[in-house]
């Protein structure tokens, strides 16, 4: 009996995963690699903000514009997220790295709940793991709480709600959009760099742009930093929601996104056409 049950959860597992099925590979893998993607673009990403921003770094010999400072910082960001995405976690897991994102597979029927819920929980994990990486920059970090994402003082907090959705509607609107046509499909990860760059250099002083609650969630954990954290938890969902009915809106029926993939699995048909691109996560 216990080992019917289990052939049938991981039957389960499979019909969600298909490309892992004929890989011989246990969806839970799709996990540790979602976990550990998610560690590094933390890693990756506020290191990259704490060496651009922070008060103590050398770079603020430069006197770099605050808006040009959190440009280069959103950018590389942005950049890291990249990386992570075309990297062998990326494309093993297809890189979603954030709960939002998840959420916005979700609603778009591309991954069952119970996948989408293990993918949040690895998000998470993988960001207090990455945001405790962090802390290893010590002083140099302390300045901006090492990454932690506050409300800005006096900013109503609805208004930083709206702010955080906003920002999260252009993320995941862009990568459905591109998602939803073959010919920029490939192109999907390259989208973070120049996106971030404008979304921090312009938003940043309200909310810190984090448009991922897994983001927020890992430096507020280490640093016991939770002021307005709820802002990062409601804002980001209503933005993922958002982002999907703007990215229907936009296609007019044209668009299809195959897969709950922002990069392709590298065993995944390359074949060209509505339909092409990374095989399914789910669906």
């Amino acid at each position: 009996m216990t080992a019917a049950l289990t052939t049938s959860f991981r039957g389960r597992l499979h019909r969600w995963h298909d490309l892992e099925r004929a890989a011989d590979r246990s969806a839970w893998s799709l996990y540790v690699a979602e976990l550990l993607g998610t560690a590094l673009l933390l890693v990756g990403g506020l290191s990259a903000v704490i060496v651009v921003i922070s008060p103590a770094s050398p770079l603020n010999a430069l006197a770099l514009p605050g808006w040009l400072a959190r440009g280069i910082a959103g950018a590389c960001f942005g950049l890291t997220g990249t990386l992570v995405t075309l990297s062998a976690l990326g494309r093993h897991s297809g890189a979603h790295l954030n709960p939002a994102m998840t959420l916005a597979f979700l609603l778009e029927g591309k991954i069952s709940a119970s996948h989408a819920a293990w993918y949040v929980v690895s998000q998470f994990s993988g960001a207090v793991a990455g945001a405790a990486v962090v802390l290893a920059w010590g002083p140099l970090g302390k300045p901006l709480r090492d990454g932690a994402t506050t409300p800005a003082l006096g900013i109503s907090p609805w208004l930083a709600v709206g702010l955080e959705a906003l920002c999260t509607v252009v993320l995941v609107g862009t990568v459905f959009v591109f998602l939803g046509r073959p010919r920029l499909r490939r192109l999907t990860p390259w989208t973070m760099g120049p996106m971030y760059a404008l979304m921090v250099s312009l938003e940043a002083p309200w909310t810190g742009t984090s448009t991922n609650p897994a983001r927020s969630l890992g430096p507020a954990l280490v640093t016991n930093t939770w002021h307005g954290f709820w802002v990062y938890l409601v804002g980001p969902a209503l933005g993922a929601a958002a982002g999907v009915g703007l990215a229907r809106a936009l296609g007019h029926g044209r668009r299809r996104v195959d897969q709950a993939r922002v990069a392709p699995h590298p065993s995944g048909p390359r074949t060209s056409g509505r339909g092409s691109g990374a095989g399914r996560v789910a669906g």
